[in-house]
C-alpha cells in the first residue's frame, strides 16, 4: 500500500497543519475511557494509591492515572508496567489493568508496583496511534517532547526512575498497522510507505541497549502457556527486523524515544500482541499480555 492512496495530503510532501487539522477532523470518538478505563482503575483503589499525574486538555479533558500498589516500602525495586502509549492497542490498557487485579503477593512483596494503564486516552477513545496533534507518542519520549502524553508520564516517574528494576511496556500489532497507520504515516512526513509482513502471534521487542535475552525467552516460555509465539518470515525477520531469538526482536529504545526507554531499568522489554489472529481473542490477549508481566517478575525474583 502507498502514500499516494491515502486520503490526505499530496503524495510526496509532508503535511502542514491544514492537513494535520483535516486529519483531526475525519478522527470519530467510538468507545469510553472513562467507562471503560477510569471505572477499572477506581475498582482497584483498595489496593492501589491512584494517581493523578497529569491532564490532556484536547477537545475534552482526558486526566491520567498511575496505580501505586499501597504495600509501597522504601528501598525496593520498582516493576513499572505502561499501557495504551498508543491508545488503539486494546489489550495493553486492559492487560495492565488485569495484572493489577489479579496481582500476586509474592509479587507485591518482592516489588513496589507501579502500573499505568492508559497513557493515550484519547488514543484509546478513537483508536488512535497518534495524539490529536498528529504525532506518535510512542516515538516521543525525551526531554522537551512534543507529545504530552510522554512528557507528563517522563515528569511523573523522574522521582521513581533510578529504583525502577523492570519495565514491561504493553503493545498490540494489528491488521490496521498496514490498512491505515503506517500509510498515514507515510503521507505525514511526504515519503514512500512499504508495508510489513505483520505476525501472526505474539512477539517481544527487546532494547538493543539492554536485550537480556535469557528475560525475553522466560516471558515467551510463559505467555506460550496462554497463547502462541510469532515465527520469522521467510528472511528471518518479524516486521522487517531480524530477529535475535524465537519471537524477539531489538529496537533502540532510547534513540527512538520509545516508551521501552523511559527509564534506565535493567530488564525491560516491550509486548507485542496480535489481536487479529484466527487463533486469538480479546480475552486470550489481555491473558497473553498479564502473562507477559507475570513472566517478566518471576524470572526476576528468581535472579
Amino acid at each position: 500500500m502507498s502514500n499516494t492512496i491515502y486520503p490526505i495530503g499530496t503524495p510526496g510532501e509532508p503535511w502542514g497543519p491544514e492537513h494535520k487539522q483535516q486529519w483531526l477532523e475525519a478522527q470519530k470518538v467510538h468507545r469510553s475511557y472513562q467507562d471503560e478505563v477510569v471505572t477499572k482503575i477506581q475498582a482497584l483503589s483498595a489496593q492501589f494509591e491512584i494517581i493523578e499525574y497529569g491532564l490532556l486538555a484536547y477537545q475534552q479533558d482526558y486526566p491520567l492515572f498511575a496505580l501505586k500498589h499501597k504495600s509501597w516500602q522504601a528501598g525496593r525495586p520498582i516493576a513499572l508496567v505502561t499501557g495504551g502509549v498508543h491508545g488503539y492497542e486494546t489489550s495493553g490498557i486492559h492487560g495492565a489493568l488485569a495484572f493489577a487485579a489479579e496481582l500476586t503477593p509474592a509479587h507485591s512483596q518482592a516489588f513496589n508496583i507501579l502500573v499505568v494503564p492508559c497513557v493515550s486516552p484519547w488514543g484509546y477513545e478513537t483508536i488512535n496511534r497518534w495524539n490529536p496533534e498528529a504525532i506518535d507518542p510512542n516515538r516521543s519520549f525525551y526531554e522537551g517532547s512534543p507529545a504530552p502524553e510522554a512528557q507528563l508520564l517522563l515528569d511523573f516517574i523522574a522521582p521513581f526512575s533510578s529504583d525502577v528494576l523492570v519495565h514491561i511496556d504493553l503493545h498490540e500489532t494489528t491488521d490496521t498497522d498496514n490498512s491505515e497507520f503506517r500509510p498515514a504515516l507515510a503521507a505525514r512526513e511526504g515519503t514512500t510507505n512499504n508495508n510489513w509482513n505483520i505476525p501472526d502471534g505474539f512477539y517481544l521487542v527487546a532494547d538493543t541497549e539492554r536485550p537480556q535475552p535469557e528475560l525475553q525467552k522466560a516471558i515467551n516460555a510463559e505467555v506460550a502457556t496462554v497463547t502462541h509465539i510469532a515465527e520469522a518470515d521467510i528472511n528471518n525477520q518479524l516486521i522487517g527486523v531480524p530477529i535475535s531469538g524465537h519471537g524477539v526482536i531489538e529496537y533502540a529504545g532510547r534513540k527512538l524515544g520509545l516508551c521501552m526507554g523511559l527509564t534506565l531499568a535493567p530488564y525491560v522489554t516491550t509486548t507485542e500482541v496480535y489481536p487479529d489472529s484466527p487463533r486469538s481473542t480479546p480475552e486470550n490477549c489481555v491473558a497473553a499480555q498479564v502473562a507477559a508481566v507475570v513472566g517478566a517478575l518471576d524470572f526476576v525474583r528468581a535472579l
